[in-house]
């Protein structure tokens, strides 16, 4: 009886703008243990592997919500054609990221991911019809330059892996912007028809190298499947209660959280430049909420 007044009396108090901007923080909070947890697996199991029983595991904790909302409005979807090619995007950055991760520092495969909300602020007044002043275009040019700042080579740079992770994060920046305009749909939705695709490349690919896993690492495998959910849940409603180009640049604390969970679970010291690189994207973004708060 108390639980829908107070979440009433939050969002008055803080509007839909703000709420958004919390949702994504614990997104991206969600969302770098996933990527910590994920970079120990794929040191062991193949991606696809990892995609499959990442997926089976995130769709039987999604099931009691799937079956509360009625299985048969997953079908009825607006816009299939979009749906579709998210659900392609989502699971190509997902691969992406996993297979560049396994060659290059936790860190170093965040800082090419933090180039992904420079482009959807930058693209979604053409794409999506926000509008952006010029106050948070110079925000977002900063940005990127502390994206370059933070992308220098850190020594351990490995070609292949490089071009992967850039192919990563422009799929990543399409499907916040192909998520930006399914407004009209559940969460749940959107998060079940990611996870199919993310399955179904799981179903083709894990038979080829298929390595049994341990008692402690299959309850890992699940534990990494249940907090990618979460985190895909919180994003998305982070993109339907605010514009995307005022909750993309929060996706830069990525940059902090992967800093500090490479040096304590892989030893991966941070580079100076990279430091740099991540105070200027942190500040940018703050400029672009700051601007966002005014103007509303």
């Amino acid at each position: 009886m108390l639980d829908k007044p107070r979440s009433g009396t939050v969002h008055r108090r803080l509007g839909p703008t703000a709420v958004g901007i919390a949702m994504m923080l614990l997104g991206m909070m969600l969302f770098s243990l996933n990527d910590a947890v994920g970079k120990w697996l794929v040191a062991t199991y193949s991606v696809g592997q990892v995609l499959l029983l990442r997926s089976a595991a995130a769709l039987l904790i999604l099931a009691p919500f799937l079956w509360r909302n009625r299985l048969p409005q997953l079908w009825r979807v607006e816009k299939p054609g979009v749906q579709a090619l998210r659900a392609v995007l989502s699971t190509a950055e997902v691969f992406c990221f996993y297979w560049a991760v396994r060659f290059l520092p936790l860190a170093d495969v965040m800082t090419f991911w933090l180039a992904a909300p420079i482009c959807v602020a930058a693209l979604s007044p053409f794409l999506l019809g926000e509008r952006v002043g010029p106050v948070r275009w110079l925000a977002i040019a900063i940005g990127f330059i502390g994206v370059l700042i933070a992308l220098a080579p850190s020594g351990d740079l490995h070609a292949g892996a490089t071009l992967v992770a850039m192919a990563g994060t422009l799929c990543f920046a399409l499907m916040m912007i192909t998520g930006r305009s399914l407004k009209g749909t559940p969460d749940v939705t959107l998060v079940f028809w990611q996870l199919i695709g993310a399955l179904a490349v799981g179903l083709v690919l894990a038979p080829i190298t298929w390595v049994a896993p341990s008692s402690p690492d299959f309850a890992l495998l699940g534990t990494f499947g249940v907090v990618a959910m979460l985190a895909h849940l919180c994003v998305n409603r982070a993109l339907k209660l605010a514009d995307a180009a005022v909750v993309a640049p929060f996706q830069y604390t990525l940059l902090p959280w992967a800093v500090l969970l490479g040096w304590l679970f892989f030893g991966d010291v941070p580079r100076i430049d990279m430091l740099v690189g991540g105070a200027i994207i942190v500040a940018a973004g703050l400029t672009i909420f700051l601007r966002e708060r005014r103007r509303a």
